[in-house]
């Protein structure tokens, strides 16, 4: 195919020049800014104030649960219709169209689970100028008013959010190009629906001021001058604006044949001044104010060794942005796949706390508040708002909307070694061999682009794994796994079977003049498939059949990259906007859905390939809302420096808080050499993040564990035990994410949300409810701050079992074996503690309950159990979930759901009670049988009591009584 103007394909000597140049930094001006990108700086260039657009009050009709209105730009004349929502779990919809575009606008599909259930609305109030409407039961009200339009919701008289209080609504409506014929056409149809609606709707009487305003502004006074530079500009100002109907970028143009589609809206949040999430960003898990900056972007990139704390755009997005306080949590979920930016404010931005103190006991502190400004190149305006008022109800209430996070296979939770790329077969045994002599515990071998035929997916290089299937049979006899990569840009080669059917059937990418869509990539000139398709995604995952995908078994899975989607040679390093999509769509409408829709299509065809009965492994690179559902993410191509190590906590926060709890980044750093001390310390951290695993860039070193030395592997073995033993804990904290939403990793404050402490911290965390962490991210450390909340609560440090009393911030020193963790007072942990190779060797080992007492002598916990691969404990309930609790001086064993059946040997060796005084005898009663005494042993000095050898079932219901 031959190269489009500002298509031009590279030299591929040029385009690894260009790639290595990336390794050593990221070149930042490859990547726009907002003033680069056209709709970005139109939008920002309107400042807060006059606001052109009304609404047509008269015009409102309740439906079932939702009520219309039009508003109308009263510069364009152009209406838009604004469709109000109150959906169950105290969440509201606010949508906003034309009410007769020239042609349809994307609105974006298959990210909710379905259409949310509407509430009942009912009118409540009117005034002139402005009516109130109640959202369904919640008791939440919103308040429209008419002109300029607004809207504020309330929870009884407590305000929560203003809807363009700030008059930043845009709406670039569908035009033809100026000048052209249905231009004309066009000009003449407005006049007329100008007149038909002046017969429909007349203006209200205007008050005094706008009476003096309208004669000012006959004068030739500032009033007019100033409503111009506040309202849109009709579409003949617009077109003559740089980048409205053509945008060129370095040397690439995007033909925009759609012209200025873009979409705005500010949001104010009274209350508020902290918020978080809208990943992916390489920044703190407080959001920043963006003032005198840029906005954070949303806009799905493949960016080499990417800058720190900074709100460029990376390889996800999820454009849901949580605001807490003390008193209450909201989230705002913008649901557009356009290149969005996201503008933040606050009005106590650059005060200190002194300050903030001061205005306080002055009595002229004002309300802190927060204001949030989204910004989409195209589509329409479709935004949810989540009204908690709790941390845990906001993930519920986007958990109903998009979806939990996919349960994952038990051996995903283990420690995965990978590289770019192990070299041959021979090379994979000898790694596999290594774990085996040094006995460090893995699950998963992983094989980069290196592995196929010329970089062609679903294919084996011939001379280098000539017997993937044998290869792949040993693995699986040490109860190991294989996960290979399988990329979404298709070399462009005839005698490719893959490339030749994708083109048969047409189901490329194409561009805008109707051929199949090329760039470059890692095998050269590749094609892109249309996985907006819903028939090539049933083709692609076809694929993974075992007789399709040659040479594959059941214990390989799979691994999706550069699927932003990633085109050397294309703006930006990703696809040309005007590309055409299924359905005529182009791709500026969909961009941040591509990676959404590879990962889906991978998870189907593993569940395809199985009869649908065995859970999908898929780890994406690219990302939206709901993706979720479908798998893991990482953090992308980081590099083996300490700060690299310190923000892998805040962003594996940040996807948690957006739903994306199966987070993790590539231990040691992709790019670049550790030193022994960081791999060490960040082997520690990965150990206590979601998704464990070590990946390297093919010019590093070799690094596996047991490469820096006996005393450094020692080291690195006890971080991998720990995470081994935890699997329950892990499992059963995944399970209860997998049904509720709650993020598995979780920052302080969701347990807290009351402790103004915790709302910025980020450099330590919860794993569920039980677990505080709090890695060493420093260089030469010798000691660490660490927070522990909650008034009137203990925490033990795990290792050394001392309890402490919270709210405090201790000093803890650390030596290089250091991790500190602390399980909370009141919690009951269950662990695994005879490790060994794998996740699979370790199924019907014995557990170890670890009870955690509360000031009150108190503790809960939960065990859930299945047989970690298949879908059965959902379609055949073919669980365990276990309740422990501790009262009364008595250890229950109980069923957490009884509906759940499920056969294990797994039996009780050990009770660890920690906080407990001697008791002078221990007794077991069993649900059935008589009492036995029990063997104890109890620490005076640590307050610890082990009870050994219970031997009960793990399934069955029993008490232990201390006497």
């Amino acid at each position: 195919m031959a190269a489009a103007p500002g298509r031009q394909r590279p030299a591929p000597l040029l385009l690894w020049a260009l790639l290595l140049g990336a390794v050593l930094a990221v070149d930042r001006s490859n990547f726009k800014t907002c003033e680069q990108s056209s709709f970005c700086r139109r939008q920002r260039n309107l400042q807060p104030g006059r606001s052109p657009y009304r609404a047509l009050l008269e015009s409102l009709q309740l439906g079932p649960g939702a009520a219309t209105l039009q508003l109308v730009n009263e510069a364009t004349k152009v209406p838009l219709l604004l469709e109000l929502s109150g959906l169950r779990e105290n969440t509201t919809r606010i949508r906003i169209r034309e009410l007769h575009p020239l042609r349809p606008r994307f609105e974006v599909p298959d990210v909710l689970l379905g259409e949310p259930q509407p509430e009942p609305l009912t009118v409540t109030g009117r005034e002139e100028g402005s009516l109130e409407l109640a959202l369904g039961p919640g008791g939440h009200r919103l308040l429209l008013t008419a002109k300029p339009f607004r809207m504020d919701l309330l929870r009884g008289r407590q305000l929560l959010a203003s809807i363009n209080a700030r008059g930043l609504l845009v709406f670039e409506h569908l035009r033809p190009r100026p000048g052209s014929f249905s231009d004309k056409v066009s000009s003449s149809l407005g006049s007329l629906w100008d007149k038909l609606r002046s017969l429909f709707y007349s203006d209200p009487p205007k008050e005094p001021a706008e009476e003096e305003a309208a004669a000012e502004g006959q004068e030739g006074g500032e009033g007019t001058e100033n409503a111009d530079s506040q309202s849109e500009k009709p579409a003949e100002e617009a077109a003559e604006e740089p980048g409205s109907w053509e945008e060129t970028f370095k040397t690439h143009t995007d033909s925009k044949p759609n012209g200025p589609t873009s979409v705005g809206l500010d949001f104010s949040l009274p209350g508020f001044e902290h918020v978080y999430g809208i990943p992916e960003h390489a920044d703190n898990l407080r959001l920043r104010t963006t003032e005198g900056g840029d906005p954070y972007r949303l806009y799905n990139l493949d960016v080499f060794q990417y800058e720190l704390y900074n709100p460029m755009a990376l390889y996800g997005s999820v454009p849901l942005l949580l605001a807490h306080s003390a008193r209450s949590t909201l989230g705002l979920f913008w649901l557009n796949a356009a290149e969005t930016w996201v503008d933040i404010s606050s009005n106590t931005a650059g005060k200190t706390m002194f300050g903030k103190l001061l205005d306080y006991m002055q009595g002229g502190g004002e309300t802190p508040q927060t204001d949030v400004r989204w910004m989409s190149e195209s589509g329409i305006i479709d935004v949810f708002l989540l009204l908690g008022p709790t941390p845990a109800a906001v993930a519920g209430q986007y958990a109903a909307l998009t979806g939990t996070q996919a349960l994952p296979p038990l051996f995903a939770l283990g420690y995965h070694q990978s590289r770019w790329n192990y070299n041959d077969e021979e090379d994979v045994a000898a790694v596999e061999r290594g774990f085996e002599e040094h006995a460090i515990p893995c699950d998963v071998l992983w094989l980069d682009i290196e592995h196929a035929d010329g970089k062609r997916y679903f294919t084996w290089d011939p001379s280098k794994f000539p017997q993937p299937r044998a290869m792949l049979e040993r693995l699986a006899a040490k109860k190991r796994k294989m996960v290979s990569i399988v990329d979404p840009h298709i070399k462009v080669d005839s005698a490719y079977r893959v490339h030749s059917e994708l083109r048969a059937r047409g189901f490329y990418v194409k561009t805008k003049d109707g051929g199949d869509y090329e760039g470059w990539c890692w095998p050269g000139s590749a094609a892109y498939p249309d996985f907006t398709n819903p028939e090539m995604r049933a083709w692609w995952a076809s694929m993974f059949a075992y007789d399709q995908y040659e040479g594959s078994t059941e214990n390989l899975f799979t691994w999706n990259d550069m699927n932003e989607p990633s085109v050397f040679s294309g703006p930006e390093v990703t696809m040309h906007k005007d590309a055409v999509h299924h359905g005529g769509w182009e791709h500026r409408d969909l961009h941040n859905l591509y990676g959404f829709y590879v990962q889906m299509a991978t998870a189907e065809g593993q569940i395809k390939r199985s009869g649908g009965r065995q859970r999908p492994f898929v780890l994406s690179r690219a990302f939206f809302a709901g993706s979720q559902r479908y798998g893991a993410v990482w953090t992308g191509d980081n590099a083996a420096e300490w700060e690299h190590l310190k923000i892998s906590i805040p962003m594996c926060l940040s996807f948690g808080l957006a739903g994306l709890s199966f987070c993790g980044a590539d231990v040691g750093g992709f790019f670049k050499n550790p030193e022994p001390e960081l791999l060490v310390r960040w082997y520690q951290a990965g150990a206590f993040q979601p998704f464990f695993r070590a990946h390297a860039h093919l010019d590093t070193v070799r690094r596996e564990p047991w490469l820096f030395g006996e005393e450094n592997a020692a080291l690195i073995r006890a971080a991998l035990r720990h995470r081994y033993a935890l699997l329950p804990f892990w499992y059963t904290a995944f399970y209860r994410c997998h049904r509720h939403g709650l993020p598995v990793m979780r920052p302080l404050w969701m347990e807290y949300p009351e402790d103004t402490t915790t709302f910025a911290m980020d450099d330590q965390y919860l794993i569920d409810r039980a677990l505080l962490v709090h890695p060493v991210t420093e260089q030469g450390a010798r000691g660490v701050q660490v927070y522990l909340p909650g008034k009137g609560e203990v925490w033990y440090d795990v290792a050394s079992h001392q309890k402490h009393h919270a709210p405090q911030t201790l000093y803890v020193p650390v030596t290089m074996s250091s991790i500190p963790v602390y399980q909370r007072g009141g919690t009951v942990v269950p662990r695994q503690d005879r490790v060994r190779r794998s996740t699979e060797s370790m199924k019907g080992d014995p557990f170890t309950l670890y009870v955690a007492l509360s000031p009150q002598g108190t503790a809960e916990g939960d065990l859930f159990l299945d047989d970690g691969q298949s879908f059965d404990y959902a379609t055949a309930a073919r669980y365990l979930h276990r309740r422990f609790t501790f009262a009364g001086n008595t250890l229950t064993a109980s069923s957490a759901d009884p509906r759940g059946s499920f056969e294990t040997p797994a039996w009780v060796e050990r009770v660890v009670i920690l906080g407990a005084g001697k008791p002078a005898a221990v007794v077991l009663r069993p649900a059935a049988g008589p009492e036995t005494r029990l063997d104890f042993q109890h620490d005076a000095e640590t307050s610890v009591l082990t009870l050994r050898k219970p031997g009960v079932p793990i399934g069955a219901d029993w008490a232990i009584i201390l006497r």
